[in-house]
């Protein structure tokens, strides 16, 4: 018995021993160190506005008499992923608006489901209460652009076209539980962060990505909004593809050919379900309108401007 007791306090031990230190290196790791204030936002680009929700981190420039274009960014990177195509649209005469969803960028990071219903009513909410004139179109890219295909289904009256680059294809929700995703994250946010150049064919050309990134990191809640989207999106390709399709709206799909995050290939499947215009961009990966500039941005002007 006495063997007994001693091994039971020596497992009892060894778990409090190894709680601390799992708790030592989350809170020593974890970069979710402020609150996302007023404060903090004064130092900080762009506009404000209170929707249901929170509080929203958008900018909108252009003419009044412009055709409105929103910019729908991507999983994690906030709106400043934008900053050359939406420079770009609105010396072309377009009225642009971009802004962060909800837990990331400088937008708040409400504690609630990140559903389909989350994302589309932010967007909702802008364009109504921004008195943006509709119908309006929308680009999203990758996990943005699974945000277009769904929004212009739901609501088809408010979207005149639909622009999609490297569209997310499967389902995000992850195998691991939540907890362990909470933690992983915590103490690997580098990891993260460092991930974002992967997006690139050339990351060397981009040597402020990621400090661009990590500011967004600090602030609590971010992890909290990326995980509850990989559980509660549920975005079903083919199922949200077949309904944009029967709404008939015009729809370019772009896509770089040595993108590896959203492989080229699913370019095939998207066109199986869906008619658009399909333009393939050469020498660039998960962000061609990043690293093939010219090329892609002009052809969104053009595809706007019918």
């Amino acid at each position: 018995m006495k063997i007994l007791k001693l091994s039971f306090i020596t497992l009892l031990f060894l778990l409090a021993a190894a709680a601390i230190v799992l708790t030592v290196v989350y809170k020593g790791k974890d970069k979710e160190k402020k609150d996302l204030t007023d404060k903090e936002r004064k130092a900080t680009t762009g506009q404000y506005i209170k929707l249901s929700q929170g509080i929203t981190h958008y900018q909108l420039t252009g003419p009044d008499t412009g055709k409105v274009v929103i910019l729908i960014h991507g999983f994690s990177v906030p709106y400043f992923i934008w900053d050359g195509t939406y420079e770009y649209l609105v010396k072309k005469g377009f009225k642009v608006l971009r802004y962060d969803m909800y837990g990331r960028g400088y937008s708040d990071r409400p504690d609630v489901v990140y559903n389909q219903d989350l994302y589309n009513n932010q967007l909702l909410e802008l364009i109504k209460q921004l008195h943006l004139k509709t119908p309006v179109s929308i680009a999203g890219v990758s996990f943005g652009g699974g945000v277009v295909v769904n929004f212009t289904c739901k609501h088809p009256d408010l979207v005149s076209k639909a622009i999609m680059i490297d569209p997310i294809y499967l389902n995000m929700k992850p195998a691991a539980p939540t907890f362990y995703l909470h933690y992983y994250e915590a103490t690997h946010g580098d990891e993260r962060a460092n991930g974002q150049l992967s997006d690139f064919k050339y990351p060397k050309r981009h040597p402020d990505w990621v400090n661009q990134y990590l500011v967004q990191m600090q602030y609590e809640g971010f992890r909290n909004a990326l995980i509850s989207t990989m559980f509660n999106y549920n975005y079903i390709a083919k199922e949200s593809l077949s309904c944009l399709n029967s709404v008939h709206k015009p729809v370019l799909l772009i896509w770089g050919k040595e993108d590896h995050t959203v492989p080229f290939t699913y370019s095939d499947s998207v066109r199986s379900v869906l008619k658009v215009d399909f333009f393939p961009v050469d020498d660039a990966a998960h962000l061609p309108f990043i690293e093939q500039p010219d090329k892609v941005n002009a052809k969104i002007a053009d595809f706007l401007k019918i």
